[in-house]
């Protein structure tokens, strides 16, 4: 999640560091938060999505859903052509791509799964390396916006202390000290990817299964949830950490059934069918719950790990299927982050 003003002040950082001035500073900045704009063809998306085919439905998600077309690849290197056709001139390219760039690097070390070579590859992937509220990555941006804060008050006369030196930075003389803390933030947001590397690497050995790296989720800034799929019947998850390994770990479930309903079975492979047509696919330890009342067959779908991260994981969504017994037809719902749920149209499935 880094958030909005991180990502701007990064922007800021990067255009100062090559020393960009005036309408080339702040376009720089706009572009490192261009690619969450997205909010906005995602509400369009929203909008028109009733009335569409399933298939129709699932490639404008493609193109307008949150964290999908606007943070690829592909839409940081068209953005970078059009800034190149429009002024010829190398750095500000430069910049602008390293504008984009970094906010979907960073987005995807963190924790939203992502399309970043679409529309090569359709499948969603994400590194998961870099806790969502990292000190530094969330506060170290926002130093180059209180130095061209404290500029501006200087330059508007109101600021009354001494800020000669504090707002110096703001000018030429201190592209080395931007180009130090773009150093500080490169290597830092590296180094999180190719450790994790070697923590799956020795916490896969100790289990004796294959655990996942992009389904390992940072929970602290060095500590990781992972699971992987014990049995048959169960999942295994464990609080792993960069110091001390494995810290605890617990079983979860993957079915449970409320009452007698002898096709529950078949519910919950209907259930999962359904899912697995939805472009979304936030969940990755599918656990169902099934029960039946009135001749209504539920089974509400979720994540194993949900109970078991705090602030906002992108996976804490459930999905709640009624079917009818009788007449075969269902209805679906969604509930995310512990909002309201919501009744989803019937082009979303299938």
């Amino acid at each position: 999640m880094v958030n909005t003003i991180s990502h701007l002040g990064i922007g800021f950082l990067i255009s100062l560091t090559l020393g960009l001035k005036g309408k080339r500073r702040w376009t720089v900045a706009f572009l490192s938060i261009l690619p969450d704009l997205d909010y906005l063809s995602y509400s369009a998306f929203t909008l028109l999505s009733g009335s569409l085919s399933h298939e129709a439905r699932n490639q404008l998600f493609y193109l307008l859903g949150h964290r999908e077309f606007s943070h690829s690849i592909f839409f940081a290197l068209m953005v970078m052509l059009l800034v190149w056709l429009k002024t010829k001139n190398k750095r500000f390219t430069a910049a602008a791509f390293a504008a984009i760039s970094s906010h979907i690097f960073l987005d995807y070390t963190t924790s939203a799964k992502m399309r970043i070579f679409y529309p090569l590859i359709t499948d969603a992937s994400v590194l998961r390396s870099t806790y969502s509220y990292d000190p530094l990555v969330n506060i170290l941006p926002l130093l180059p916006l209180l130095l061209l804060a404290a500029e501006y008050l200087k330059n508007r006369g109101k600021w009354n202390g001494k800020v000669d030196d504090f707002s110096s930075f703001a000018n030429p003389k201190g592209k080395k000290f931007y180009a130090s803390l773009l150093v500080v933030l490169l290597v830092w947001v590296m180094l999180f990817p190719a450790a994790k590397v070697f923590l799956i690497d020795n916490i896969s050995k100790a289990e004796g299964a294959e655990i996942s790296y992009k389904e390992t989720y940072p929970i602290s800034p060095t500590r990781f949830l992972a699971a992987y799929s014990y049995n048959d019947t169960h999942y295994k998850l464990m609080e792993v950490s960069y110091l001390s390994g494995t810290e605890k770990s617990f079983y979860v479930e993957k079915v449970s059934v409320n009452g007698d309903i002898p096709d529950a079975a078949a519910y919950v492979e209907r259930a999962a069918k359904l899912y697995n047509t939805n472009p979304s696919q936030e969940i990755d330890y599918p656990v169902y719950t099934v029960s039946e009342e009135k001749g209504k067959v539920t089974v509400l779908l979720s994540d194993a790990r949900s109970p078991y991260v705090e602030n906002w994981p992108y996976f804490d969504v459930v999905y709640r299927f009624v079917f009818d017994r009788e007449s075969g037809e269902y209805e679906a719902y969604l509930s995310k982050y512990g909002r309201k749920e919501t009744k989803l149209g019937e082009n979303r499935f299938e």
